[in-house]
């Protein structure tokens, strides 16, 4: 179990002006960000970011929502952060994540979700090295 997850505030939520707001949701959940920075993904960065999912049918409409705007990209650290991030952001579908999570709260749809959260320490490592260099996270 590691101590650091990834996330980014999408486009759909920075656009909004959601990015304060979701960033004290996060800190009054006791994360710490490591390391932060507004910056925008290009196509080809999002292609490689979301790879794994080339062969589902909703990965061009991925990669082209991701690439459209800026983002937040962070990383996170807590205690069991990334299953307690996953908790935090709700379900994918806004309409079906708990109260009070930031999903419930900021997201328009499965596709404009507001926030990316890793999904297993092994990914939180590998987004968060995409994102950041060593020099970067404090």
């Amino acid at each position: 179990m590691s101590n650091i997850t990834f996330t980014m505030i999408k486009p759909d939520a920075v656009k909004d002006g959601h990015i304060g707001a979701i960033l004290n949701q996060i800190t009054e959940a006791g994360f710490r960000i490591k390391a932060m920075k507004l910056t925008q993904l290009t196509v080809d960065d999002a292609k490689k970011f979301y790879e794994i999912h080339s062969a589902r049918p909703f990965y061009g409409e991925l990669v082209e929502f991701m690439s459209s705007g800026p983002i937040v990209a962070a990383i996170l650290e807590k205690d069991n952060a990334v299953a307690d991030f996953r908790k935090l952001i709700g379900a994918t579908n806004p309409a079906e994540a708990e109260e009070g999570t930031i999903r419930r709260k900021f997201a328009k749809s499965v596709g404009e979700n507001a926030v990316h959260g890793s999904d297993s320490d092994e990914n939180a490592n590998i987004e968060s090295n995409f994102h950041f260099a060593g020099r970067e996270v404090f």
